[in-house]
């Protein structure tokens, strides 16, 4: 098959703008959106103090304001460095330690606000784009322009988008899997060129594959799963034989699984506790259908409105790409190198099959998952422009217009959804926290209300969710083991936040009120406390 050694200045070209517009929808509107309750966590660890400490001095009974909450959220002059990493080694060691690490370096030096938290990941997004430039040139080393538009993929897509702009680590682990991926690739190539070199060339070409696999092991431990897929990659291509390729990834892999030990300790220290106890899990976050789930991630990569899965045209949509995926992969198989597709399939399907089956034993995928699917993205996505840089630069004139028709529609979809997501004040991945901004609206409807809840499944992470909404005229009660508080006086409206039926009623008897429901969404309730009219 004829490949493209050059890149064609009309790809150079569209490839700087979308990067340029990349840079834009990145880096602009970061503390439009809701802060979720998943970023709360990120920047409670990043604080130093644990859940624990913070309900002791926040869940007490005790009327206060949304700005009691901001010491819990940022760097602060009681706690350093050694607290953060001992707070997610206390209380969530499956959560490795470098992004938060990096995280409280940032902002010492930018502050605790929505932006510079976020722009750490905005940051590290981009180097998703030289990333896997690197790894197409180290998979189809002929062809620049599948690199090229991988890239442009890439700039639009509305998941990297979205992570790109989070705060939470799965944007830095998805760039360190590329790079650990791509070092592979070339270990590989180097290994079968050198021939009978001796044993320190050997050391310079694994040592990369060796740090970016410590690296990406201490960013998220999910990275088990794609150095088991490399390993299998690896044993295959060696026909199942113990060559000099696979015991020098052998070696590679011992290395960095002896330098992650002190955090697997930890962990499994953790996790014997956790049986030990048989205490419950912190937050049992609600779950989703595993079909639905998957065939709507497998949409968002190339183009995302926050529709449900539902929609009229959200199945025409996913229809249409399964159908150019479903062509990408088998093209990428029949046509390409066997050591580029199996790589590309491994990566695809053997970082995720565990959650899938365990989703499918379950009944439901537990949100928040996504992230996890990144390597199945990367696969994805490659296979895609693969397929397209071929078509577009072989055969006839008619078809290569087609497949440039073909690019271009992914290109405008892509940029559509960005442009949606770059507006809205919310969007899928805010998970329970998603219709907060509704709830504060209604919050803020009364001159001075009082807001009470409990530290009790997704309630903690939610109040500091809202608390990033609420304006300094709400004040909080938060209180805990469902004790019924004293309504104080002097509050035009009294809010409850989640709460379980049986408190709801005894609160209601106590204070001789009604409580209606004002809000209900797929996660909690708002509920109105009426106190009858004191007469003049």
């Amino acid at each position: 098959m004829q490949q493209n050694t050059i890149m064609p200045s009309w790809l150079r070209f569209l490839i700087i703008v979308l990067l340029v517009m990349a840079v834009l929808f990145r880096f602009f509107n970061l503390d439009s959106k809701v802060y979720s309750h998943d970023e709360t966590y990120t920047s409670l660890r990043i604080s130093g103090y644990t859940v624990a400490e913070v309900k002791q001095q926040l869940f007490n009974n005790r009327v206060i304001s949304p700005e009691s909450l901001t010491q819990f959220q940022g760097v602060n002059s009681q706690k350093g460095l050694s607290d953060t990493i001992m707070s997610l080694a206390k209380e969530n060691p499956q959560r490795t330690p470098l992004y938060f690490a990096i995280a409280r370096f940032w902002l010492e030096i930018f502050g605790n606000s929505i932006t510079s938290i976020r722009s750490l990941s905005a940051c590290i997004s981009l180097l998703v784009f030289p990333a896997i430039y690197w790894l197409c040139r180290e998979l189809f080393p002929v062809s620049l322009s599948v690199s090229g538009i991988a890239i442009a993929l890439a700039a639009v897509s509305p998941v990297y988008l979205i992570y790109g702009t989070e705060a939470q680590e799965y944007i830095l682990w998805f760039v360190i899997i590329i790079i650990n991926s791509a070092a592979l690739i070339r270990a590989l190539r180097l290994e079968s060129t050198s021939g009978d070199k001796s044993t320190p060339d050997q050391f310079s070409h694994w040592s990369l594959y060796t740090v970016t696999l410590v690296l990406s092991l201490y960013t998220c431990i999910w990275s088990i799963l794609v150095a088991i897929a490399h390993g299998i990659y690896v044993i295959t291509i060696a026909g199942f034989r113990f060559n000099k390729a696979f015991l020098a990834y052998l070696s590679a892999s011992v290395v960095a699984f002896f330098a992650f030990i002190p955090w697997l300790i930890i962990g499994l220290a953790k996790f014997l506790q956790f049986l030990i106890s048989n205490n419950e899990v912190n937050s049992q976050l609600p779950s989703q259908p595993v079909f639905p789930f998957l065939l709507t991630q497998f949409r968002r990569i190339f183009f995302d409105l926050d529709m449900m899965l539902d929609n009229n045209y959200s199945y025409l949509i996913l229809g249409l790409l399964v159908i150019l995926v479903g062509c990408a992969i088998a093209f990428l198989c029949l046509t390409a190198n066997y050591q580029t597709w199996l790589f590309i399939v491994i990566l695809m399907l053997v970082p995720s099959l565990p959650l899938i089956l365990s989703a499918l034993n379950s009944g439901g995928i537990e949100i928040g998952s996504e992230p996890y699917f990144f390597p199945a993205y990367l696969g994805i996505q490659i296979a895609v422009a693969y397929l397209l840089a071929t078509q577009i630069h072989n055969g006839g004139l008619a078809r290569r217009r087609i497949w440039q028709i073909i690019l271009s529609l992914l290109i405008v979809t892509g940029l559509v959804s960005a442009r949606v997501y770059y507006q809205a004040g919310t969007w899928w991945n805010k998970g329970v926290s998603y219709d907060n901004f509704q709830v504060a609206q209604i919050i803020h409807r009364s001159s001075r209300s009082l807001l009470i809840s409990d530290g009790e499944e997704i309630n903690y992470g939610n109040i500091f969710s809202l608390s990033y909404l609420l304006d300094p005229t709400v004040q909080l009660k938060l209180v805990k083991n469902q004790i019924i508080p004293k309504i104080p006086d002097g509050y035009t409206q009294v809010f409850l936040l989640n709460i379980a039926d049986t408190w709801r009623q005894k609160l209601a008897t106590q204070n001789q009120a009604k409580i209606n429901l004002v809000y209900r969404d797929e996660y909690y309730s708002l509920w109105e406390l009426r106190q009858p009219r004191k007469s003049p």
